[in-house]
């Protein structure tokens, strides 16, 4: 055989090791491998093995152990809840602090009340009772009581201090002692059946209508109407015999300082001068106004006058009385 020719099988023999489709690549060619040629059943070489790789993520999923996926998932669950409890813990703390939580009383907790004492909840909470509730014993309340619907006593209401800053209104009120440090207004008729003290000025827009009025002072801007007598108290003055009721005589008087009478006896030889000295219980501010009249025709033939003081006035007579006469003499005194 010449090596010098190509050798050249024109009957293509089956038992050759090339065929018609078989590729004669260069052993040196950079690009040829012989991890790249496969040899196939007849010994004779197949195509080229395709040199592109699977994806990248394909092979990271195909080195993951299922096991490690599921702690990694466990892991991030946990966290996320973690963290979903915090932040509503947070949420509830902030909240707390303006709202009062509300607190149902438990069966349970009833019993326990029954039974002995117990502390149900906190100052921030607050209980709901939904049933009626009946106490058979004392209830104490250490802060404020705060109602919002309608509150019956069906016994005594004993109250060391009540502040009613709106309007009250009460069908019967009984107390020992009211202090009104404002305006009072009374749409019906005040009774009072021990007196009524008042310290200050006072004014009666209508009529006021007393059985007995007693006042140290009464000063009237307008007209006195009187319908009825005028009866003038008070303590009796003293009385001082005096030369004109000559030797046994006698006198007496009747009445106050503003009104009253004097009753004369004459005795034997009366001269002239003053038949008594009336001295007031209390004496006037100034010399008072004194009104005499005299009493029958014996009074009013003598020649009488009168003296007069802020402590004291005399009924006397210019000439001397007949003797052995009783007469009489009336008085009005005004400041």
């Amino acid at each position: 055989m010449d090596p010098s020719k190509i050798q050249s099988d024109s009957s293509n023999d089956v038992n050759s090791l090339e065929g018609a489709d078989t590729v004669v690549e260069d052993a040196n060619s950079p690009n040829t491998s012989s991890s790249d040629a496969t040899t196939d059943a007849t010994g004779g070489k197949g195509s080229k093995q395709s040199s592109n790789k699977p994806p990248f993520f394909k092979r990271i999923w195909q080195k993951f152990n299922i096991y490690l996926l599921l702690f990694l998932l466990l892991i991030l669950v946990a966290v996320a809840v973690s963290v979903g409890f915090y932040l509503k813990n947070q949420k509830e703390t902030v909240n707390s602090k303006d709202v009062i939580n509300s607190q149902d009383l438990t069966e349970q907790s009833l019993k326990q009340l029954a039974n002995t004492s117990v502390n149900v909840g906190n100052s921030k909470q607050v209980l709901n009772i939904q049933s009626n509730t009946i106490f058979s014993g004392s209830v104490l309340v250490r802060s404020d009581l705060e109602i919002a619907g309608t509150i019956k006593v069906g016994g005594d209401l004993q109250l060391p201090g009540i502040t009613v800053s709106g309007t009250s209104k009460f069908s019967q009120l009984q107390a020992d002692n009211v202090q009104i440090n404002s305006s009072a207004t009374v749409q019906g008729v005040f009774l009072a059946k021990k007196g009524i003290n008042v310290t200050g000025n006072s004014t009666f827009a209508g009529t006021l209508t007393a059985t007995q009025v007693a006042t140290n002072s009464l000063q009237l801007n307008g007209e006195l109407i009187l319908t009825h007598h005028i009866t003038a108290g008070g303590p009796t003055p003293a009385l001082s015999r005096g030369g004109a009721l000559g030797s046994g005589g006698t006198a007496s008087v009747s009445g106050s300082d503003t009104s009253g009478s004097i009753t004369i006896n004459t005795g034997g030889g009366p001269g002239a001068g003053c038949f008594a000295t009336i001295t007031f219980a209390q004496k006037f501010n100034g010399t008072p106004h004194v009104t005499v009249t005299p009493i029958g025709s014996g009074a009013a033939s003598i020649d009488y006058y009168v003296n007069r003081s802020t402590s004291e006035f005399s009924i006397c007579t210019a000439s001397p009385a007949p003797s052995g006469q009783t007469f009489g003499f009336d008085y009005i005194i005004l400041d």
